[in-house]
């Protein structure tokens, strides 16, 4: 069974760093297109950052640019998402997301991590 599992959140100063990971377990035929989401109370779920399957093409939400980096490691089946320069705003949520290639019957299917909370203190 494929699972996303993420790790990396936690409770950071403005101004401070984190990194989110992001490992795909299971048996696939591939991975295609993955992202980073983030949903804070009351708003709603709002795609961060996205990179194609060979990392060659990646895209950032406006309030990210220049601060947050999108990356993978497809040896390692796992996505990244370092974080600099975190402020008060950033503070959600993060999910990330794939399109995987079902190694049973080659269809794609769209899967979500378990959620990692980020907190930034001002």
């Amino acid at each position: 069974q494929v699972q996303l599992v993420e790790s990396g959140g936690g409770l950071v100063q403005a101004g401070g760093s984190l990194r989110l990971s992001c490992a795909v377990s299971g048996s696939t035929f591939g991975i295609l297109a993955m992202g980073w989401y983030r949903q804070a109370p009351g708003n709603q779920r709002e795609l961060v950052a996205a990179i194609t399957s060979d990392g060659s093409s990646t895209n950032y939400a406006d309030s990210v640019k220049g601060r947050f980096t999108i990356s993978r490691d497809n040896a390692k089946n796992t996505m990244y998402l370092q974080m600099n320069s975190l402020e008060p705003e950033d503070a959600a949520v993060y999910y990330c997301n794939a399109y995987i290639v079902d190694y049973g019957d080659y269809s794609e299917y769209d899967y979500w991590g378990q959620g990692s909370q980020v907190t930034v203190s001002s």
